[in-house]
C-alpha cells in the first residue's frame, strides 16, 4: 500500500510503505510517542504515560509499562512480523503479566524500578512525574498510586501488542481471549511511512470492539457508603456493625478522615493529615469485618516520618498491645501485617487501645508540622 502526500495541493509524492528494521527502533518510537497507540478507541480522552522501557521481570524485560489517569496499567510488547516468535507474542505478554504481578508482594521495589527509569529519562521520581503529567493535586496523586497498587495486586492489566503487520491467526486468538476471559488484550498494527525527514504512522487497533460476556473484576466494583456497608457487615453480626460505626464516629470527632473505597467486598480507610498535604492511610475497615493494615499500599510514599520503614513498624509494635490482634512486624510493607476482628473491637478495652494508637499517629504527624 502507498500513500500520497502533497504541499498546498501541489507537488504530490507517492510514498510506499516502509518498515521498522529492528524491534528496538519500534520500542523507542512508542516510548517517545505513546499517543501513536490509539487507546482512544478503548477509552475516551485517555492519556498514556509510559513510565519504563525494558522493565525487568523474572520472565525477561517488558518492552514498556504505562499507566493512565485512572491508575490502570498497560503492558506493551512490540514484535515485528518477520520475527519467527510472533506467534507466541500473546503467551509472552501473559507471561510478563504473571511476572509483573509478583511485584505486588513488594510494591516499594516496583516503584523503585520505575523511579530508576523516570529519573534517567525525566529527571524526577515516578510519583512526581505522574503528578506533573496528569496535573493532579497531592491527594489525587496518592489515590492514583493506590489504584496502581491495587491493580498490580489483583493482576489487572491491559496488554497491548504492537506489530507492523497482524495476521488472521493472531486476530482470532485475541477475539477468543477477550471474549472468554477477564484479560484485555489489544493488538495495534502500525503502518509506517518515511519521506525525507518525516515519519508517518497509521495505527489500527484490534480487540477494542470485542464485548465480553463475563464480568471483569473492575465491573463488579461499587462505591460504598455507610448504608451499603452496614448491610454487608450485618452478615458478620450486629457487634461488627456497631464497632464499625463507633470507629467512624470516633474518627470524625477527632478530625480523622473516613474515605469510602470502590471495590467488591466493601471498605473504608482512615486518613490522617500531614504537614505537606499528603494523607496517611494506615488502616482499612473491610466488609469481611476486619480492621487491617493499609500502610503497605503507600510504603515509602507515606508522609514523614512514616516514610521510614522503622517508624511504620513502630505502629505495629504498639498494636501488639491489643488483645487478640494478629501482628507481624516483618510484614510492615506487605499484606497481613495487622488484622483485628470487628467483633473484638466491640470490646471497649480493645477499642480504646486501637484509638490510642490512632491518636499517637495523629500527634506524631502534627509534631512534624510544628518543627
Amino acid at each position: 500500500m502507498a500513500i500520497v502526500i502533497s504541499q498546498n495541493g501541489q507537488k504530490a509524492v507517492k510514498v510506499d510503505k516502509s518498515s521498522f528494521d529492528q524491534e528496538d527502533r519500534l520500542q523507542q518510537y512508542i516510548y517517545e510517542n505513546p499517543d501513536s497507540i490509539p487507546l482512544y478507541d478503548i477509552k475516551e480522552d485517555i492519556r498514556l504515560l509510559t513510565l519504563a522501557r525494558e522493565f525487568p521481570t523474572t520472565s525477561g524485560p517488558i518492552d514498556a509499562i504505562g499507566i493512565d489517569a485512572d491508575g490502570e496499567l498497560y503492558i506493551i510488547e512490540t514484535k515485528l512480523y518477520k520475527n519467527s516468535d510472533k506467534r507466541t507474542v500473546i503467551a509472552q505478554a501473559l507471561d510478563y503479566g504473571a511476572a509483573l504481578w509478583k511485584h505486588s508482594n513488594n510494591f516499594n521495589e516496583f516503584i523503585a524500578i520505575l523511579d530508576e527509569h523516570t529519573q534517567k529519562v525525566f529527571g524526577s521520581r515516578a510519583q512526581e512525574k505522574i503528578q506533573d503529567f496528569f496535573q493532579l493535586p497531592n491527594e489525587e496523586t496518592e489515590s492514583l498510586i493506590n489504584t496502581v497498587r491495587s491493580n498490580l495486586n489483583d493482576g489487572i492489566f491491559h496488554f497491548v501488542v504492537l506489530m507492523d503487520k497482524l495476521d488472521d491467526r493472531l486476530k482470532d486468538l485475541i477475539i477468543y481471549v477477550n471474549q472468554n476471559s477477564q484479560f484485555d488484550i489489544y493488538a495495534v498494527e502500525l503502518e509506517y511511512y518515511k519521506h525525507d525527514t518525516y515519519e508517518i504512522i497509521i495505527p489500527r487497533i484490534f480487540g477494542a470492539e470485542v464485548k465480553k460476556d463475563i464480568p471483569t473484576k473492575k465491573s463488579l466494583g461499587r462505591q460504598w457508603d455507610w448504608d451499603s456497608f452496614k448491610l454487608r457487615l450485618a452478615e458478620s453480626g450486629e457487634e461488627a456493625v456497631t464497632a464499625a460505626r463507633q470507629i467512624i464516629d470516633w474518627a470524625e470527632s477527632n478530625d480523622i478522615g473516613i474515605y469510602w473505597m470502590t471495590n467488591q467486598s466493601g471498605s473504608f480507610v482512615l486518613g490522617f493529615d500531614s504537614k505537606d498535604g499528603k494523607k496517611f492511610y494506615p488502616f482499612s475497615v473491610t466488609g469481611d469485618a476486619l480492621v487491617s493494615w493499609n500502610a503497605w499500599h503507600q510504603g515509602d510514599y507515606c508522609p514523614s516520618p512514616f516514610d521510614k520503614r522503622g517508624k511504620r513498624a513502630e505502629i505495629l509494635e504498639r498494636l501488639k498491645l491489643i488483645k487478640d490482634a494478629t501482628v507481624d512486624v516483618n510484614k510492615v510493607d506487605g499484606n497481613g501485617a495487622f488484622k483485628l476482628s470487628l467483633n473484638t473491637m466491640a470490646d471497649k478495652e480493645a477499642r480504646s487501645k486501637f484509638f490510642e494508637v490512632c491518636l499517637w499517629i495523629k500527634n506524631v504527624l502534627e509534631a512534624e508540622q510544628d518543627e
